[in-house]
């Protein structure tokens, strides 16, 4: 189920004197199964990207294939693209109205006109994946947690069965321990299940710990296109557009420039005690 890009392009007002071009000539696969990061400052185009991967936003030029196929094709189902590549935006809580958890969670399969029972298997089966307890099936989504509201919502996109799941800021708003667990359920979701994710963020440190490949967003274009460990190698071209290395990667350069014979490369604080524990028994 991969989605391609080619020379796509998007322009803000275009033929208007506030005209901006928010995407330049991005070429991507995102082929089947990978957790990729999206990074980048706000203005760099992420958010702009993503939703032109379920059409709810149109290319000025290029094209956008899924699964071989042009999504700007004449007979091309783009409402089926929508079931197939889920966007959770940010702050999806407040997307939440039904009266319970449950209800919330059925209404988008509801809509594609499955007997009530598949509706309901397919709500108990995201809730589960997302670490929803039943007990709280029956409660009102805005009696939970700020955290637990945002797993709901996913779990309400994740009932449509989608091949790909886009969540722009997940943790937005969350305080440590929720953004914690949003993402540690995510990456179990995406082991378990070998679902493509694409997570936009502005934490170094959350897509250095979870995501297999990060696309770095600049100016509309794609900066960098790597495994985490090489797009963070590039720390000065990194802050030359006001991003960053995670914070970690700043301790093991410190680390060295006093003596202590450390790699620099380390992304991950798991990855630093390894390097440092090695570095004491030397």
């Amino acid at each position: 189920m991969a989605i391609e890009l080619e020379h796509v392009n998007f322009i803000y007002g275009e033929d208007t004197p506030l005209a901006v071009k928010a995407l330049d000539d991005v070429n991507l696969m995102i082929p089947d199964g990978q957790f990729i990061g999206i990074i980048g400052h706000t203005g760099s185009g992420k958010s702009t990207l993503v939703q032109h991967l379920n059409g709810l936003m149109k290319a000025t030029s290029g094209d956008i294939r899924y699964n071989g196929e042009s999504i700007y094709g004449k007979d091309f189902e783009m409402r089926k693209l929508r079931s197939k590549v889920g966007l959770v935006f940010q702050y999806p809580e407040h997307q939440l109205f039904e009266i319970d958890v449950f209800s919330d969670v059925c209404f988008g399969p509801k809509n594609l006109g499955l007997s009530k029972e598949e509706v309901e298997e397919r709500a108990k089966d995201a809730l589960q994946k997302v670490g929803i307890p039943e007990t709280m099936y029956y409660q009102s989504p805005f009696e939970l947690s700020g955290g637990q509201k945002r797993r709901v919502a996913i779990a309400g996109v994740l009932a449509m069965q989608p091949d790909v799941l886009i969540l722009d800021e997940p943790t937005a708003g969350l305080d440590p321990k929720g953004r914690d667990e949003i993402l540690q359920q995510i990456k179990t979701l995406q082991t378990e299940t070998g679902l493509t994710i694409l997570l936009v963020s502005h934490s170094m440190d959350d897509v250095a710990e979870y995501v297999d490949r990060i696309i770095v967003m600049n100016a509309g274009k794609v900066m960098f296109d790597d495994v985490p460990k090489s797009v963070f190698a590039h720390v000065k071209e990194l802050e030359e557009v006001g991003l960053a290395a995670p914070q970690v990667t700043y301790v093991m350069q410190e680390l060295r420039k006093r003596g202590f014979e450390v790699g620099e490369d380390a992304t991950t604080v798991e990855e630093a005690a390894k390097a440092i524990l090695r570095c004491l028994k030397a």
